[in-house]
This record gives C-alpha cells, sequence and structure tokens, in this order.
C-alpha cells in the first residue's frame, strides 16, 4: 500500500497528495475488490424464485426476500467483515492465510490447539481455489445469458462464447493485471452507477418495495418458508460471494479505502438494484426469467450484456489473481511444493504469474462451463465453498479476538456466536444444494487440502530422516578447522532446512573433490507466519569458526524470496558475497517410499510423486544458474 510521508505540519500540498492517494487506493478497492459481489445481482434474486426453492412470486415473497437479501449484505458484509474482520490484519495483509497465522501466533502456548487452527486455516484455503473456479463460470455465463433476452436466436452460443473469453482471460494472465487494473476501477464505477439508477427508476414505479428495508418483513418471510427454508437460504448466500475479498485485498488498498468504498457506494448501488428487481417483480412477475436484464429497455441491452462481460471479466480477473497470491503464500509456509513464480511487476511486488496454477484453474473453469451450461446450474455450486470459508473465518477471529486482542470473554464469545450462527444457517442453506453441484468446490477442496497435508507431514518426515542420519555441524566444523585440506579461495554456500547437522552437499563435495572453501555459509531461508520481514531484521550470522558461518534469512509469506540479493545485506568485511565468486551448493534429494507405517503407502507415493516434481530451489530462490551445483542424495521416509 502506497504511504505518504508526514510531517508536524503538513502544507496544502502534501494534504492533497494524501487525498489524491487515498482516492486511488478507494478506486482500486472498489475496482478489485468488490467485482465479485458486485456482479451477483445478475443471477442472485432470480434464484431465490428458482422452482427448487418454491417461493411464489408474489408482493409478500417479493418483498419479504429483498428484505431479507439487505439485511444479509449488512449483517454478514457491513457489520462482520467491513467493521471486525478488517481489524484483525497481519502486519497490513489480509486473507484467510493471514489470518490462519494471526490465530495460531496467539495460541502459541498451546501446540494441540495451534496445530488444529492451521488445518482449519489450511481447509479454508483450499476452499477459496473452488471459488477460483466458479466464480468466472458462473459470471461470465451470467453476463452472457443477457443475449438470450436480446434475441433466444443467441442461445446456442452463450457457451461458446464464455469459453471463447476464458481463453483470452487466461491466456493474458502471463502479461501481469498491472495495465488493465488501471481500467478495473472506472469500469466498476459505471457498472454501480448504471444498476443503482436501474433499480431507482424501478422503485419509483412500485415504491411498496421500500418496506423491504425493514428487517421484520425478511424475519416473516423466513418463518413462512417451512421445510423449504434452507434451499431459500442457499439461493440468499449468492448474494454474499465476494464477501472474503473484502479481507484478503486489504494489503494491496488498506482498511480504510475499502471501507469507504463499501459503505459510500457500493452498499448502495446493490440495495438499490435488488429492490429495483423486486420492483420489477412485483409489477411484472413474467420478469423472473431473468429480472436484472428486464429492467433495461431493449434499446439497452447490448450495451448493458457488454457492460456486465466486462465487469464479469474483472470479478474473474480479481480471484484468480488471488490463486496465484495464496499459492506463493502456501509454497512460503511449507504447505505446497514449489513451483515457478513469475513476477509480472518491477515495481508491485505482489502481482504475479503462476504458470501451472493459471492453466489447472483454466482446465477447471472450461470443465464447469461444459458441465453445467447455465449460470442457473452452476448456482448450485456456487456458496457452500464460501460459507464454508466465512465459518472458519468467524473461528480463527475469535481465537484472535480473545487471546491477541484479550477482549472480555462475554464480548469474543457474544460476536462468535452471533456471526457463527449466521454463518452455519448459511452454510446449512448451501448444504441443500450439495447434489446439485455443491460437490464440485468440495470435492475440488477437500483434494487440495490431502495435497496440502500429504506434502507438509511429509517434508517433516525427510527433516527427520536427515537429521537422524546427519553428522551434528558443530562437531564437525571444531573437527574439520583443525585439518589440513585444500582451500578453494571462494565462498561457499550450502543451503539446509536443519541447522544442526552436516549438509550433504558439503560431505559429497569433501569426498569427491577433496577440497573445503576458503568461506563457508550454511544457509537457512525461514518463512515466518508473517506477511513481511523488514530489511534490517532479513539477516542474522553467527560465526562457528575462521571458515564456517551460519547465516539465515527471514521472509515473510508475501517476500520475494531472492537469496543473492539479500545475502548481499550482509555488508561485512569477514564475509564478502562476491557474485563471481561465490558458488551456491544445493542437495536434491530423491524420496524412497519405505512403507513402514510412518504415512500410508499411497501417501508416501504421492509425497514421492510430488517432490520429485517439485520445481527448482535455484529457479525459485533466483539463484545464478552459472554458479550452482547440485549433489544428490538418497532419503528413505
Amino acid at each position: 500500500m502506497p504511504t505518504v510521508n508526514r510531517i508536524a505540519n503538513p502544507d496544502a500540498s502534501e494534504t492533497q497528495v494524501h487525498k489524491a492517494s487515498f482516492a486511488a487506493l478507494s478506486l482500486g478497492a472498489l475496482g478489485v475488490v468488490y467485482g465479485d459481489i458486485g456482479t451477483s445481482p445478475l443471477y442472485a434474486l432470480k434464484e431465490v424464485f428458482s422452482p427448487s426453492t418454491g417461493v411464489a412470486v408474489t408482493p409478500e415473497n417479493v418483498i419479504g426476500a429483498v428484505s431479507v437479501v439487505i439485511w444479509a449484505l449488512m449483517l454478514v458484509v457491513t457489520l462482520k467483515y467491513v467493521m471486525l474482520i478488517l481489524r484483525a490484519d497481519n502486519r497490513g495483509e489480509g486473507g484467510i492465510l493471514a489470518l490462519t497465522a494471526l490465530a495460531c501466533s496467539a495460541v502459541q502456548s498451546t501446540p494441540k490447539l495451534r496445530r488444529a487452527l492451521l488445518l482449519l486455516g489450511v481447509f479454508g484455503a483450499t476452499l477459496f481455489y473452488g471459488d477460483s473456479v466458479i466464480t468466472p463460470a458462473v459470471s461470465v455465463l451470467g453476463a452472457l445469458e443477457g443475449l438470450e433476452v436480446v434475441t433466444p436466436a443467441f442461445k446456442p452460443y452463450i457457451v461458446p462464447a464464455t469459453l471463447i473469453i476464458m481463453v483470452g482471460l487466461f491466456a493474458i494472465q502471463r502479461y501481469g493485471t498491472s495495465t488493465i487494473g488501471k481500467a478495473f476501477g472506472p469500469v466498476l464505477i459505471v457498472w454501480f452507477g448504471t444498476i443503482a439508477v436501474a433499480g431507482t427508476f424501478h422503485i419509483v414505479q412500485h415504491t411498496e418495495i421500500l418496506s423491504a428495508l425493514n428487517p421484520l418483513n425478511g424475519l416473516h418471510f423466513l418463518q413462512q418458508r417451512g421445510w423449504q427454508l434452507f434451499a431459500t437460504i442457499g439461493a440468499i448466500a449468492l448474494v454474499l460471494t465476494g464477501a472474503e475479498a473484502l479481507y484478503a485485498d486489504m494489503g494491496h488498498f488498506g482498511k480504510q479505502p475499502i471501507q469507504l468504498a463499501w459503505t459510500s457506494f457500493v452498499l448502495p448501488a446493490l440495495a438499490l438494484n435488488y429492490m429495483g428487481q423486486g420492483a420489477l417483480l412485483i409489477g411484472d412477475a413474467s420478469a423472473l426469467e431473468n429480472p436484472f436484464y428486464k429492467m433495461y429497455p431493449e434499446s439497452m441491452l447490448l450495451f448493458i450484456v457488454g457492460l456486465s462481460a466486462l465487469a464479469t471479466i474483472i470479478a474473474s480477473q480479481a480471484v484468480i489473481s488471488g490463486a496465484y497470491s495464496m499459492t506463493k503464500q502456501a509454497m512460503q509456509l511449507g504447505l505446497l511444493p514449489r513451483m515457478k513464480v513469475e513476477y509480472t511487476s518491477s515495481r508491485e511486488i505482489g502481482q504475479i504469474y503462476i504458470p501451472l496454477v493459471n492453466w489447472i484453474l483454466f482446465a477447471g473453469v472450461v470443465l464447469a462451463v461444459i458441465s453445467f451450461g447455465s449460470s442457473s446450474a452452476l448456482a448450485g455450486a456456487y456458496g457452500i465453498a464460501v460459507t464454508l470459508t466465512m465459518m472458519i473465518t468467524t473461528t480463527l477471529t475469535y481465537f484472535v479476538v480473545r487471546n491477541a486482542w484479550h477482549l472480555p470473554s462475554p464480548v469474543a464469545i457474544g460476536a462468535t456466536l452471533l456471526f457463527f450462527c449466521t454463518d452455519a444457517f448459511l452454510v446449512a442453506g448451501c448444504s441443500a444444494k450439495i447434489f446439485d453441484g455443491g460437490w464440485f468446490p468440495l470435492s475440488l477442496g477437500l483434494l487440495l487440502f490431502l495435497l496440502m497435508e500429504t506434502w507438509e507431514k511429509g517434508r517433516g518426515l525427510v527433516a527427520s530422516a536427515i537429521r537422524s542420519e546427519g553428522l551434528d555441524l558443530k562437531a564437525f566444523v571444531k573437527k574439520i578447522d583443525g585439518e589440513k585440506i585444500s582451500r578453494a579461495k571462494r565462498t561457499a554456500v550450502y543451503a539446509v532446512g536443519n541447522i544442526d547437522t552436516v549438509p550433504q552437499a558439503l560431505l559429497h563435495n569433501l569426498e569427491h573433490n577433496e577440497v573445503l572453501h576458503l568461506r563457508n555459509i550454511i544457509l537457512t531461508v525461514i518463512f515466518r507466519e508473517v506477511p513481511y520481514v523488514k530489511e534490517s531484521q532479513r539477516v542474522e550470522v553467527e560465526r562457528l569458526s575462521d571458515t564456517f558461518w551460519h547465516v539465515r534469512l527471514n521472509f515473510g509469506f508475501m517476500n520475494a524470496p531472492d537469496v543473492p540479493k539479500n545475502l548481499a545485506l550482509l555488508h561485512s568485511p569477514e564475509l564478502p558475497i562476491e557474485p563471481f565468486e561465490t558458488t551456491y551448493f544445493l542437495s536434491r534429494q530423491t524420496v524412497i517410499p519405505t512403507h513402514d507405517g510412518a504415512m500410508s503407502w499411497w501417501r508416501e507415493n504421492l509425497f514421492a510423486t510430488l517432490h520429485k516434481n517439485a520445481g527448482s530451489v535455484s529457479e525459485y530462490f533466483r539463484l545464478p544458474d552459472n554458479a550452482v551445483v547440485e549433489l544428490g542424495t538418497h532419503v528413505q521416509i
């Protein structure tokens, strides 16, 4: 987030700069954060009155349903996320992994609870990938279905046109989002302004819809649903999709710009549009075919379809970029194998592209579009992953509020129960749609959770095996410094995960080359459970002997792990890091499953396969290709 330096008495020009910066951040938040929730009017209210819910299109039901929608936005988005969750920032960063790190830190003294919260947070993160697949599919399909309102002749072309847009969207990801991102805010301003004006026009025609602002009408509507209540709630949950983005994107824009954009522009526009759709249905029940597009005159339909397509592409871009960021965080927290990460901006470190994730998401989106074929069919798959993530967020927040902020128990428990019960209600409603498509994001999330948990446990087994078979480092250094061995007048860097044992690459170097370097750095890279680590706290050095040093590089899970660049921060005359006089020695481990019960045999084989296909260590840590020597070793687990 850009910052503006301030002095005790800022002059007018500095104040103007701060205002301009704040306005730019608010505009950016409007464009990136609210694309998903802002395009829900395309399909949400229509699904509330779908045949599966059994809700008849009567004036009383329309007013009640719209009332539930508006007060769901107030309770879940405004009260929970905008007012409470945004306060739980992890050094400026948000998102479920950042919250997980905060919660785990708050219960550091209780290892079992910490482990349980870590697994819960990881599962919540995997559900985000389900959202990343469903959001582009349902949003773009919902937008292009407006072509069918223009003329039924367009209906056969909706799915092919959606696939063409997806090909283009995923193909341009490698070029970064900085250029197109500048257009996000203005496009969304036009979008929210247009849907607000359309809603106002229809509200004026049927002012009785204004009674939806009375929450008692919403409660009465829910009481009348009987056994179909949960199906109705599952449809209403569609208006809340994208709420997690408020928190996840906090690090990019800051808390206040996100709050300002929501309260001053997004919430009023959404409320006006939902009430406008309700007013339209009160006057013409046949508009249920597509109430969003039926709000506009035929002469405007093509323009609205085009604007909707742009808005949904922006919504899709937000979750795709979020999937890249989530993957990078998971890799640096040791939850996923290394993958190739491309930085698409020299200024913004958060703008990244991960090719493997991009094309896996693309395959998932294409599969969803072809398999489901319409936004109504996909609505069954939408919601369960998002609402489960919301419930996990509420659970994690309790431990931050109680253990880190030290709020009184009655306050912490009361707030948590209010939001947890609301979330559980939404999850129960969406669970009714599991067999209608909700299984899709859940299956994807469970598969990813299994991969992450297997990877984390497998890494622990590898570390234990190396530690049990290794030589004690300090005893080795003391012994080797007393022997006469040929010394290469260069610096050797041995990257290790465990600082207590001698690096396998060093032993192989001695055995095969019979040489030791003049300066030997035992390097460990630590990823802290914080988003960023300052440069002043990045490097720690411990002198082991005249020729050996232990160097620890500390990174946050949002930092770029550039090892050569950060080793240059040493500035030590005794330990100069000259680019052309430094060699990096890496141990490439080959994992051998032993099927001895540490993990089930199929998980050991799965981990071995993941380990074999993990990305290059030298590429991940940005080591120079012409200064890396890899030496192999076998590790049994």
